[in-house]
């Protein structure tokens, strides 16, 4: 993380995940796919809908799965790195979503936005996961 934003998150005493900018970033983007994904056909109920529902979801849960195991760095990495893969499995999903045109091409855009704002702000602390390490 760099040291700028690693300095607002001390200034906004992270004590706990739900303080985290990308797990808040991570539980609106889930509630969106959410709200819109009740709208679409009731034959991808056990599909599309399922599938972009539970990958959305976990995201937040892998990051408070890693929070969890901040005490030793590969585990709090690993953690990361799940939800980083589950934040690109979304995107994948909403591209499907977007080919079924299920989604208009702005809602996309910005669902996809929101991915890779989660995908970068993970990454950044998968590169200094040191740095959160609780000992």
């Amino acid at each position: 993380m760099k040291d700028a934003q690693r300095k607002n998150n001390m200034r906004k005493r992270v004590s706990r995940y739900e303080d985290l900018d990308v797990y808040q970033a991570a539980l609106d983007l889930q509630q969106e796919i959410f709200s819109i994904s009740k709208a679409w056909p009731k034959a991808e109920l056990y599909a599309l809908t399922d599938q972009i529902r539970r990958s959305s979801r976990s995201i937040g849960s892998n990051i408070a799965e890693a929070w969890a195991k901040r005490r030793y760095e590969a585990h709090f990495a690993s953690k990361l790195t799940d939800a980083d893969g589950e934040q690109a499995e979304t995107r994948h999903w909403l591209r499907t979503a977007s080919a079924c045109e299920y989604l208009d091409v702005p809602t996309h855009a910005k669902l996809e936005h929101s991915c890779c704002s989660i995908g970068a702000m993970l990454g950044k602390m998968i590169s200094n996961a040191e740095t959160w390490v609780q000992h």
